[in-house]
């Protein structure tokens, strides 16, 4: 596992020693699994404007797993179909390119992250019990937001993905989440206090690792400050920032942050012209979302 020397908050760290932390993590990040041959050509075609199902059908069905994974997907509660999806192509026409691609891109970057080694400060199964959370949330949000179907799962996806950049941190941040339960902080404020180094920082280089476009990118690296998001962007990072906000104070899942700021509220939910009282309202509905999602830890 990854060491971290933690440094006192009263002692900053030189520019020298906060590099070399750096590239501490950046080797860790480097030697994480890559996406598959078949998932960087599945991201790759569905950036063309041009892209058919048949081209998305083609790649996929080359690999077996991934098309297994799909099918299964397809077929779970959390997409509730009537009739049985036994056909790849099929698929692809019913739920669309994007979709698909998304599903691919889960699948894929769920079970890399499951190879990786992992912190005993942040258990890997608490971990996506709060990012299928976030994911959810953040779709489920969409839909209050009047966004149509075929935008709402890059919203889950983008919720999913938002604190992988957490990952790479060794034991030692088992101190950061210690100082964070005793101060009743924001994880990211000791983060960048005590390491000087943050999980959205570290969450841009496995996102350039692995390609992924710029609307995921900048829900990894910008959660906590949504309006640094390329204005293009910054609706999909603020509901996710949102969707994260929610399921911090509900304690679902654990991700290390138990104390949302709460000075970003206002701001989260102008962007995305909510209420408050509506997000709640959505409890049960969250509850129940979850449990049909949880099938992306089952592939």
């Amino acid at each position: 596992m990854l060491t971290l020397t933690l440094v006192p908050a009263e002692t900053p760290m030189s520019e020298r020693e906060r590099k070399t932390k750096l590239d501490k993590i950046r080797v860790f990040v480097d030697k994480m699994p890559s996406l598959s041959t078949t998932v960087s050509k599945v991201l790759e075609i569905c950036s063309r404007t041009d892209t058919a199902p048949n081209d998305l059908n083609k790649v996929i069905s080359l690999d077996p797993v991934l098309t297994g994974q799909v099918l299964k997907l397809i077929n779970s509660a959390y997409y509730s179909l009537v009739n049985k999806v036994t056909s790849l192509t099929r698929a692809i026409i019913m739920l669309g390119l994007n979709t698909v691609k998304n599903l691919a891109l889960s699948t894929a970057i769920i079970r890399s992250v499951g190879q990786a080694k992992k912190s005993k400060a942040l258990p890997i199964k608490d971990f996506w019990a709060h990012s299928i959370g976030v994911g959810v949330m953040a779709k489920l949000l969409a839909v209050e937001r009047g966004l149509p179907l075929i935008d709402r799962e890059e919203y889950f996806v983008a919720g999913l993905l938002h604190d992988l950049g957490k990952i790479p941190f060794g034991d030692e941040y088992t101190d950061v989440l210690v100082h964070t339960k005793a101060t009743q902080e924001p994880l990211i404020h000791l983060e960048q206090r005590i390491m000087e180094i943050d999980h959205e920082e570290v969450g841009y280089m496995i996102a350039s690792k692995w390609k992924l476009n710029p609307v995921i990118t900048d829900a990894i690296c910008h959660h906590h400050a949504p309006l640094l998001a390329a204005p293009e962007n910054q609706a999909l990072v603020a509901t996710v920032a949102l969707a994260d906000f929610y399921i911090c104070l509900f304690d679902i899942g654990y991700a290390g942050n138990r104390f949302p700021d709460e000075e970003q509220l206002v701001t989260l939910l102008g962007i995305c012209e909510l209420e408050w009282d509506a997000i709640v309202n959505l409890s049960e509905a969250v509850d129940a979302e979850i449990k049909k999602a949880e099938i992306f830890l089952q592939i």
